[in-house]
């Protein structure tokens, strides 16, 4: 498992430098998706020095269109730290990252444990653990990506903890059973301009259904959802680049806003 460890490294060290996007060393690049996560925990063990514990996850190729991209059969799962959940509104300097990206989300809490057990999870089962939802802001960093190569560079992505540099959070819902989720509007606006639009239903049909994705994912690695961890559920947005000088705000209907500044 040397060359696990060496890849971490390797990872760190370019999202450390904000070095431009380049492919793993074939000696260290994973060959299976098992490899991939195997990186992406002595990765995330790496950035736990720097960001704090892991107290969520994210899940992306939530769509068959963005899983082709990356030459992958299914989606894949990142994890959130401590230090990088902010509550909105909030301000990012995008001279922190190599490249900023953001993605417009649902975003659940956990109120209760979900032991890996009680898997296969379903959307119900999942729901009942949820405590609040809130409209959420990933923050990413491809590190200047080359989008036309990620075909070959898929479970490298996975290893890269899914590009996740954190999310801006909104209030917490703690009364959203009666929403319609996969009937729930979403609006992306940059400098009040409106950037894109979507609904619940554009993230696998319903976000709790990537809730439910997530606590099997976990529970298939001999891990489980706790009380209190954040998953972000996928974006309803397509990923927006924003520049310094940006104000962006994601409306999630009866979920309220977020807002982030982008310095």
């Amino acid at each position: 498992m040397a060359s696990v460890g060496k890849a971490a490294h390797w990872l760190a060290a370019r999202h450390l430098a904000r070095a431009r996007s380049q492919p793993l060393p074939p000696a260290l690049a994973p060959r299976s998706l098992a490899r991939a996560y195997a990186v992406q925990d002595a990765f995330c063990a790496l950035k736990s020095q720097a960001c704090g514990p892991i107290v969520g996850y994210k899940i992306a190729l939530t769509t068959p269109q963005m899983r082709q991209l990356v030459g992958l059969q299914d989606s894949i799962a990142g994890c959130l730290h401590e230090r990088q959940l902010v509550r909105g509104p909030a301000s990012v300097r995008a001279a922190d990252y190599g490249r900023l990206l953001v993605e417009f989300e649902i975003a659940a809490r956990l109120g209760e444990d979900l032991p890996g057990g009680g898997a296969p999870f379903s959307r119900e089962r999942v729901a009942a653990s949820v405590d609040a939802l809130m409209p959420a802001v990933e923050l990413a960093d491809d590190l200047g990506a080359d989008y036309a190569t990620l075909a070959q560079r898929g479970l490298e992505l996975a290893a890269d903890n899914a590009w996740n540099e954190g999310a801006v959070l909104g209030q917490p819902v703690a009364g959203w059973r009666t929403i319609d989720l996969a009937g729930l509007p979403g609006i992306a606006r940059i400098n009040g301009k409106v950037v894109g639009e979507g609904r619940g239903a554009d993230v696998m049909g319903h976000p709790l259904e990537a809730l439910a994705w997530v606590a099997n994912h976990l529970a298939g690695r001999g891990r489980h959802l706790r009380r209190g961890d954040v998953v972000i559920t996928g974006s309803l947005v397509t990923s927006k680049f924003p520049r310094p000088g940006d104000r962006l705000s994601f409306e999630a209907g009866a979920l309220g806003s977020v807002e982030l500044a982008v310095t």
